[in-house]
């Protein structure tokens, strides 16, 4: 059973920062790809980052990169996304995501994953 668990977001003002969580099942771990995406209303999906469970490459969109951060914590079976410099067009809902889209090389292919977590807001004023 897969499962990923997202905390960590709130509200902050343009130029903060945020740190999100994911915790995921023992199952995927270390063998599927992890990322986030985020969707704002009335926007399509966003893949904003990745990371490769083997190499720890990372993948960036362009809208986040030289801000955001993805990395993981593998005694805690978790992924983080440091983001800083946050703006008002990153307030979305971010949802961790994982499956085996590191291949592609692209942030972007996190939008197509099969495993979702439920999400937490993150809003930018």
């Amino acid at each position: 059973d897969v499962q990923l668990v997202e905390s960590g977001g709130g509200s902050v003002q343009a130029g903060g920062s945020l740190r999100l969580s994911c915790a995921s099942s023992g199952s995927i771990y270390g063998t599927l790809c992890m990322g986030w995406v985020r969707q704002a209303p009335g926007k399509e999906r966003e893949g904003v980052a990745a990371i490769s469970p083997g190499s720890g490459r990372r993948y960036y969109g362009d809208s986040v990169k030289g801000r955001f951060t993805i990395s993981q914590d593998n005694a805690k079976n978790t992924v983080v996304l440091q983001m800083n410099n946050l703006k008002p067009e990153d307030t979305a809902m971010y949802y961790c995501a994982a499956d085996r889209f590191c291949a592609y090389g692209l942030a972007s292919k996190v939008a197509d994953s099969r495993y979702w977590g439920k999400g937490t807001q993150v809003t930018v004023s």
